[in-house]
């Protein structure tokens, strides 16, 4: 824990694996009522890239609805949609990639990690 007595987890989905995106969303899930029923403060950021942007797609997202449920009701829950991978597929599929909108964009997934490593944050990939 912090020092400010904040528990942050950021959790990695690099997969296009439907079964590897609910794992996350279920373990994102799972630490958010643990620290609940505890009475203490989690963060928990979502970071998305390469083959596992499709969770945050809103054309191929096979999670959609429960990332809209995430956004309604778990406050806590952040998610991060790579830039580069957004851009990659773009060129890739030679169309705008919609990415849902309570993702915020960073310049690189994998970047953002380390960053988030580097202020303390407990990195998985579940």
């Amino acid at each position: 824990m912090a020092q400010d007595g904040m528990h942050r987890l950021a959790l990695q989905i690099s997969d296009n694996d439907p079964q590897k995106m609910n794992t996350v969303l279920n373990v994102a899930a799972n630490v958010a009522r643990h620290y609940s029923d505890l009475g203490e403060e989690v963060e928990i950021r979502i970071v998305a890239f390469n083959a596992g942007l499709h969770m945050l797609r809103e054309d191929t997202s096979p999670v959609l609805e429960r990332l809209k449920s995430f956004d309604q009701s778990m406050h806590n829950v952040s998610f991060a949609a790579c830039d580069n991978t957004v851009a990659a597929m773009a060129r890739k599929e030679g169309k705008e990639i919609p990415v849902v909108a309570m993702a915020e964009h960073v310049p690189a997934g994998v970047v953002d990690l380390i960053t988030l490593d580097e202020a303390g944050w407990t990195i998985v990939r579940p």
